[in-house]
């Protein structure tokens, strides 16, 4: 099963609160059925199976981009078994 790792942010930043994108996109990973879920505020990283890792990024950019953000940046890298 190939495995996959995406990184992502969303702009644009506010360091007083999260902004309404931010927080879409944190609650559409955190809800995703990803193995590994690491959110913070300068960046976010999950990992998971190929399927549910694809099926979370559209998801999370679709909702974040409705949700204000003007940037989405990510990569997404195929990760090895027992890779961290």
């Amino acid at each position: 099963m190939v495995r996959l790792r995406v990184e992502f942010t969303t702009e644009p930043f506010d360091l007083d609160e999260a902004p309404a994108h931010a927080v879409v996109a944190r609650e559409v990973i955190q809800s995703a059925e990803l193995d590994a879920v690491d959110v913070g505020p300068f960046g976010n990283t999950a990992e998971g199976g190929a399927d549910e890792v694809l099926t979370a990024v559209d998801a999370l950019l679709r909702r974040s981009l409705a949700a204000g953000a003007t940037r989405v940046s990510l990569q997404v890298n195929v990760i090895g078994e027992g890779e961290k």
